[in-house]
């Protein structure tokens, strides 16, 4: 007799954008003429960078002939795509990485799922409350104790270090929902509090491109002592618009070790190595060309142009909303805005109303947890015009 995996069944019945487009599919339905803006999920609209289109075209010819032809490739990935990672992302900021610590993806969503293969179901796992869903979800399909560290104004949405002690923490900075980013400072007070606990740290880097401010770290691994306690995710969907392409990266130093139930200390990178020789074959050799190009002098230009455009759309949300006189975080070094809600109302409450009387898609903060609740998500990953064209609609709907 075959068993389901109970822990399935404790997930919410609709993962939320999920249930955000069931919202959006029925108001459709009922209004076929409705002009809907969306700004609720963060899928990008400008194209991807000339060099990487090219790089890719490219690599579709060398596919199209039998002597360049590539066929299943390395699964930690191609050297060529590792070494730019390395000489772009991390050695200009003082961080050395040998190539068998980064391992290439189809994108980070995947990784901070999967990475929980390796970890032990007895894990107490803590994440900031806001949260990206995937953390919560895979790890209540591991069967995991899950606490909430909860993310407010007053931590200016960071979370307090806790006072118990949790095995593995999930942080995100730049922070996807609340567009928070986290001083050198606060970030060494996670890494001294792993370090003294024992404490594994999962650090999601997805929107690190956006950081304008030269205070802010871009990677954990630039505090001291990080190497000894936590793993970095990183993604070229925001980055680049490989959100359709499916192209990123996780890096597990060697000196990463955790315990065995037997008491012997494990390095970790091996044992992630071995996942993804058992269950992945490696992202396309057509995605990792054109990653590459994004590292380019060419590449590093256009997609720095795309980046400054999400962030004029950005301006444009933020400023307009305080406008309204509504209360507005994050949009300066991330593409997210998060917005409090008029006079108390419920987060879907307002979802509701602004996709009916404005016919603006946003995102319920109460979708990424309880501290959610009173908020709302939106997105720079519009256009200029539809950026425009959405506060005009909300501003007469408040």
């Amino acid at each position: 007799m075959a068993y389901i995996n109970e822990n399935f069944l404790k997930l919410q019945h609709r993962y939320l954008f999920a249930e955000i487009a069931k919202r959006v599919a029925a108001y459709k339905a009922e209004n076929p003429q409705a002009d809907i803006i969306r700004l609720g999920i963060g899928d990008v609209t400008q194209p991807l960078a000339p060099a990487v289109v090219e790089a890719m075209h490219r690599a579709v010819d060398e596919c199209a002939n039998g002597e360049t032809f590539r066929g299943y490739g390395p699964e930690h990935g191609y050297n060529f795509l590792i070494e730019a990672i390395i000489a772009h992302d991390f050695e200009p900021r003082g961080v050395h990485l040998t190539p068998d610590e980064v391992f290439i993806s189809d994108g980070a969503k995947s990784d901070t799922g999967n990475i929980g293969d390796i970890l032990s179901s007895a894990n107490v796992i803590g994440v900031t409350d806001p949260v990206y869903p995937v953390y919560v979800d895979t790890n209540t399909m591991g069967g995991r104790d899950i606490r909430y560290i909860p993310c407010n104004e007053a931590n200016g949405f960071t979370g307090d270090i806790p006072a118990e002690k949790l095995d593995v923490v999930y942080l995100c900075f730049p922070n996807n929902p609340t567009g928070a980013v986290i001083t050198r400072e606060g970030l060494q007070r996670w890494v001294d509090y792993a370090l003294r606990n024992d404490c594994l740290i999962l650090y999601d880097a997805a929107y690190e491109a956006f950081i304008s401010d030269a205070a802010i770290p871009h990677s954990i691994y630039e505090i001291e002592g990080a190497k000894q306690c936590a793993i970095e995710f990183r993604s070229f969907s925001k980055t680049a618009g490989f959100t359709g392409v499916r192209c990123g990266y996780t890096i597990i130093p060697n000196e990463l070790k955790v315990n065995s139930l037997s008491g012997e200390r494990v390095a970790l990178n091996g044992i992630w190595d071995r996942r993804q020789c058992s269950k992945f074959n490696g992202a396309s050799y057509i995605s990792q060309r054109g990653a590459e190009a994004v590292f380019s002098a060419e590449g590093q230009k256009q997609i720095r142009a795309t980046i400054d455009y999400y962030m004029a759309n950005a301006r444009i949300i933020r400023q307009s909303l305080q406008g309204f006189g509504l209360q507005v975080f994050g949009g300066e070094n991330a593409p997210y805005i998060w917005v409090r809600t008029p006079n108390g109302t419920d987060s879907w409450s307002f979802f509701d109303r602004l996709l009916r009387e404005a016919q603006v898609v946003t995102t319920p903060g109460a979708g990424f947890g309880a501290a959610g609740e009173g908020y709302i998500r939106i997105t720079a990953f519009g256009t200029h015009k539809s950026s425009i064209e959405a506060m005009d609609r909300v501003k007469k709907c408040l």
